[in-house]
């Protein structure tokens, strides 16, 4: 199985104002998995962009760029809200996920200590590595790694969690070069998020194009 790109419709950490309308434009595009972060559209907007996602035939994603177990929970509640399929994101506790087994989303909580907006991921990989062990006990559906917002070795942590966990991970953040898509490629995590390298034209000039780009690189031999 190749990875899965997941476009995420997010600059620096942030929704872009403009998401329904980029999502228009890209609808037609060769990605399943479309999503966004929890700040800072409002409600009735984000359930406007999931509803036309939906309608389209994606599977939804939001990520929720909060650490503490109030506002991670305050975020699942916003991905029920919207029908989101996957929640991304959190600091992993027991609420959020037992809520969202109850509303049936799949729970990709972070590991290791993350810090700022954007994102900075700090900690040694092998305690990342037994967390996400941890956390595949729990029964989570997957990780959602910072991978190339580590601080050290992105790419022996990368390499790590997915070889060593046995879970779906996700490489999550700063993937904007055909380079970086190459190690995807080769560790072939379940999936990965492009959001940012998009809107600064990394691969390409219409956000279309370069979805279909990075989705053909990774596709193929």
């Amino acid at each position: 199985m190749k990875p899965e790109l997941i476009v995420m419709l997010t600059h620096n950490d942030l929704t872009v104002e403009n998401a329904y309308q980029v999502f228009e434009e890209c609808q037609n595009s060769k990605a399943l998995y479309f999503g966004f972060k929890e700040q800072p559209l409002p409600i009735e907007e984000m359930q406007r962009i999931y509803a036309k996602m939906k309608a389209c035939g994606k599977r939804t994603v939001l990520e929720v760029v909060e650490y503490t177990e109030a506002e991670g929970l305050e975020g699942a509640k916003m991905a029920a809200t919207c029908g989101c399929d996957v929640l991304m994101g959190t600091c992993y506790s027991e609420s959020i996920h037992e809520f969202c087994k109850q509303h049936n989303i799949d729970y990709m909580p972070f590991v290791g200590n993350i810090v700022g907006r954007p994102s900075i991921l700090q900690g040694s990989i092998e305690s990342m590595v037994n967390e996400a062990i941890a956390l595949k006990e729990k029964g989570v559906f997957g990780i959602d790694l910072l991978g190339y917002r580590y601080d050290a070795d992105a790419e022996q942590l990368i390499s790590d969690v997915v070889s060593k966990t046995g879970l779906p991970i996700c490489v999550a953040g700063s993937i904007d070069s055909y380079e970086r898509l190459q190690f995807i490629k080769d560790v072939q995590p379940w999936a990965f998020t492009i959001g940012s390298a998009f809107f600064e034209n990394k691969f390409g000039d219409s956000i279309a194009e370069q979805i279909d780009k990075v989705c053909d690189f990774i596709n193929s031999k």
